[in-house]
């Protein structure tokens, strides 16, 4: 073709063509002083996730980069599973983090187990539960689904039903916590039942883990798959997993190879445990500073002790669950069946759910998150997790709600919010204290100026993760 005939196209730098057609923005000049540093604006983050990151985290992130196999890089992976494993409460050797989010992390566990044709059980009771049914019908899965309204629980003779309705259950999907609702499930049971049916289990924890008791080896569960930006406390991007021996055997006698080649357990076994003389097989270039980060945060959760973690969520959810139903805010969730982490409540009638939460953005710097699918603008869900679960952010948030909902004409009696949360807290102050209260012995000398005596381990800790 000569090059009389090709159209012509030249750039005049004007944001047309010569021939006088307009051209897409790229193919305008560039001028990346147009384009300023980024200038992150302080956020607490009180909603479904992402929480606030340790600044531990933070920093160890920030450190040089080392590549995937350096010895030192393969001693903080190790660390990493070694803690994982603490957390969730399980000797699972194949126990380590999927690069990705939660979202990665359920990918990884379904796509491993099933393969086209398989049985597999669905329990929706939430946005995220109904993810986990997307992504096995995408896999080839024949389907039995079991619905539950939005912010109830499943009882384990509901499970027990449908499992008796299939010939040959292969896999059994239930989320731990679903955020979307803020109801926790008893998992236990279901995992019993499962397993008498010749089941495997797949958990959604991303939300549980280091939150409220998950005790995956106790409970015999054979995946469970997290995230790291929720109760952990380092930021999105890595999905912590395990697999039990009863889930790698299935996935390495399956007929067909798994559908995602960087997901398949039986490839990542080999990166993440060393394999005797052959050491370690690259599989994929891990996020090396990421995993710096979910290494501090593993271990500034360790240091707390995960009894005295979970205390921590509950007793904030208690108050910050107080101070908003003194506002008039009911409960959405079942009780018996709420979450620490996730606390959801009606939106009063009358009030425009993205207004008051737009507000507190835009006064207050507070993030809570919204109602999604079928509760979208009926529900807000309050985030206590991690390292935003303190005295300081609940209080804030019940103040600023307070100052909202009156201004929009909701009956509020200023105060009594922040009271109610503070009673709470009182009372955990005083339960502490005494137990807490030092053994004086008859014997001992009442002498002055003996000083205070500081457990060594509160001075390494330092005062920022008291509660």
């Amino acid at each position: 073709m000569s090059q009389s005939s090709s159209p012509r196209s030249h750039f005049e730098g004007n944001g047309h063509s010569s021939n006088g057609h307009s051209l897409p923005s790229q193919t305008q000049v560039f001028d990346i002083a147009s384009i300023p540093e980024i200038k992150i604006p302080p956020r607490v983050l009180m909603g479904a996730g992402p929480s606030a990151s340790y600044p531990e985290a933070l920093r160890a992130m920030g450190a040089n980069t080392l590549g995937h196999l350096d010895p030192e890089f393969l001693g903080i992976m190790s660390n990493v599973g070694t803690m994982l494993r603490r957390v969730f409460k399980t000797e699972n050797p194949i126990t380590g983090a999927i690069p990705g989010t939660g979202t990665a992390g359920m990918e990884a566990a379904l796509c491993n187990l099933i393969e086209p044709g398989d049985e597999v059980l669905a329990l929706v009771f939430g946005y995220f539960s109904n993810r986990m049914r997307q992504m096995a019908e995408r896999m080839g899965a024949v389907l039995t689904v079991v619905e539950r309204p939005w912010g109830t629980a499943f009882t384990p003779e509901e499970v027990e039903t449908a499992l008796k309705g299939m010939k040959r259950p292969k896999v059994v999907m239930v989320v731990h916590a679903e955020t979307s609702t803020g109801i926790l499930q008893p998992i236990d049971e279901i995992a019993r039942i499962a397993h008498e049916h010749g089941a495997l289990v797949v958990a959604d924890a991303v939300t549980s883990l280091a939150g409220c008791p998950l005790l995956t080896d106790e409970w015999d569960i054979d995946v469970v798959f997290s995230g790291t930006q929720k109760c952990i406390g380092a930021p999105p991007g890595l999905a912590p997993i395990t697999f039990n021996p009863r889930a790698m055997d299935a996935i390495r006698n399956r007929k067909v190879p798994v559908q995602s080649w960087y997901l398949d357990m039986s490839l990542v076994e080999t990166y993440w445990g060393d394999q005797g003389s052959g050491g370690r097989a690259y599989h994929y270039t891990a996020p090396s500073n990421a995993l710096f980060g979910l290494h501090e945060a593993l271990r500034m959760t360790l240091i707390e002790g995960l009894e005295n973690r979970h205390a921590r969520h509950e007793m904030h959810s208690t108050a910050v669950m107080a101070g908003l139903q003194t506002l008039g805010l009911d409960p959405f969730a079942q009780e018996g069946f709420r979450l620490w982490q996730i606390n959801s409540v009606k939106v009063p009638q009358g009030i425009d759910d993205q207004m008051v939460r737009t507000r507190l953005l835009k006064d207050y710097n507070i993030e809570i998150g919204a109602g999604l699918g079928p509760v979208k603008g009926q529900i807000w869900r309050v985030g206590v997790m991690g390292y935003s679960a303190n005295r300081s952010n609940v209080l804030l948030l019940l103040s600023a709600m307070e100052d909202i909902l009156a201004d929009l004409g909701h009956k509020v009696e200023q105060g009594r919010a922040t009271e109610a949360a503070q009673n709470i807290y009182h009372d955990y102050d005083r339960q502490k204290k005494a137990k807490e209260a030092p053994i004086r012995l008859e014997t001992q000398h009442n002498e002055d100026n003996v000083g205070e005596s500081i457990p060594s381990e509160s001075v390494a800790q330092g005062v920022a993760h008291q509660d």
